[in-house]
């Protein structure tokens, strides 16, 4: 190894300590600054380099070990005048010498990659304890469920066919879940992050991702208690809906890639014809707050199950419809099922397709469908629910959305 290789690994250990020294020397608190980070850093990938010419590994975990004690002595010196008594500059600082270790041992990416993490953790300490305040003890929980349902249960199921045309996978059903759990989480998330600030684009948006067919029964209902105006609550269901498109689309490109060539054009034409429609009522209502539906977080245990049963039911109902009937019964059934999810048909639409059961075109028109019936579903809730006003406003927009779906279906496939 030349000197200028052997240099280089110091280099950046001392560009990394100095990015974490520079953000804890700004720390009122502080009790290590630029030169302790880049010291320790420096540290690191000596101690790598001692480590690989002795072949011992004793050799790092002695300078962890050292650090470490400098570091508690250090804290016992000086709790008199110290306002902060937390551990973070301590797991920076020996995260710091790690670093530098992994340098010298070839891992520069993924070493620079967790230093610019690290530094910004540091940084953005008050945006973040700000988000975990705004979570509920409940969304806490959820995101420990996803977790389970994604690391400890999915393992456990088979991944093998099952029963009649052996169309129930244990494992690909749960990985649907998991899939619509996460989808769905990532929207709810948004949503009580930013949703009140953001206004009634974001709502509306997000609400979809999470469950356009709640956002739809909440807003409708908030009409008619006049809690919501009806021209904000028709901009947020529509836009619920246009949302809908948005997760086939991204459903699709996770299940099915081959089948995206036929989806986007369709949801993209559905999504500029629906956008088109509330254009002027959005651009008046953007900067204005609508409240944050009371949407069900999709990651509990109790929905991700329901989803999951409802999947299976839908998978061994595509079958045997596609085995008795063919693409006709597959329509059929997207047709009834659109009365209460898309999600459960376009999945099994998209399952069938990759075991070369559906042509592309095939699945695209299943999608299409069950989106279609289920907008006729929630223009029935709107005029249930919110009223003949709220009606009023709402319906030419589910209208061209359905017309604009169905000609780009006819013309795309």
């Amino acid at each position: 190894m030349t000197l200028l290789e052997s240099a280089a690994p110091f280099a950046i250990s001392l560009a990394i300590g100095l990015m974490m020294g520079l953000e804890r020397e700004r720390s009122p608190a502080r009790r290590a600054g630029l030169r302790t980070f880049s010291l320790v850093a420096q540290l690191g990938t000596a101690s790598g380099l001692l480590a690989q010419l002795y072949a011992s590994t004793w050799i790092l975990a002695a300078g962890l070990l050292s650090l470490t004690a400098m570091m508690i002595a250090a804290y016992w010196q000086h709790t008199a005048d110290e306002t902060d008594h937390g551990i973070t500059t301590t797991a920076a600082l020996l995260l710091c010498y790690l670093l530098g270790a992994m340098l010298w041992h070839g891992y520069t990416q993924l070493a620079v990659a967790l230093g610019l993490g690290a530094t910004a953790l540091l940084q953005f300490k008050a945006e973040l304890h700000g988000v975990a305040r705004r979570f509920s003890r409940q969304d806490l929980l959820s995101f420990l469920q996803l977790a389970i349902i994604t690391l400890i249960v999915l393992p456990l199921f088979p991944d093998q066919g099952y029963g009649p045309f052996a169309a129930l996978n244990p494992y690909q059903i749960w990985l649907m879940v998991v899939l619509i759990s996460g989808v769905g989480l990532v929207g709810y998330t948004a949503l009580r992050l930013a949703g009140e600030r953001q206004g009634t684009t974001l709502v509306g948006l997000l609400g979809g991702l999470v469950s356009s067919t709640a956002t739809t029964l909440v807003y409708s209902r908030q009409v008619r208690a006049q809690i919501t105006p009806p021209h904000v609550a028709s901009v947020v269901i529509q836009l619920s809906n246009l949302a809908v498109l948005i997760r086939l689309t991204i459903l699709t490109a996770v299940i099915a890639p081959a089948v995206l060539r036929l989806v986007v054009p369709v949801m993209l034409i559905g999504l500029m014809a629906g956008a088109a429609v509330i254009a002027k009522d959005w651009r008046s209502l953007r900067k204005s707050g609508a409240g944050v539906p009371d949407v069900k977080n999709p990651a509990e245990l109790k929905t991700a199950i329901g989803f999951g049963l409802l999947f299976a039911v839908m998978v061994l109902a595509s079958a045997w419809l596609h085995d008795r009937y063919g693409a006709q019964g597959l329509y059929a059934l997207a047709v009834v099922s659109g009365l209460t999810d898309v999600d459960a048909i376009s999945l099994s639409a998209l399952r069938l397709f990759n075991t070369e059961e559906l042509f592309a075109a095939q699945a695209c028109l299943a999608m299409v469908l069950a989106v279609v019936v289920n907008l006729g579903m929630k223009l029935f809730l709107v005029a249930s629910f919110g009223g003949r006003e709220l009606l009023r406003r709402t319906v030419l927009g589910f209208v061209v959305l359905a017309s604009a779906l169905a000609i780009a279906t006819l013309v795309t496939l």
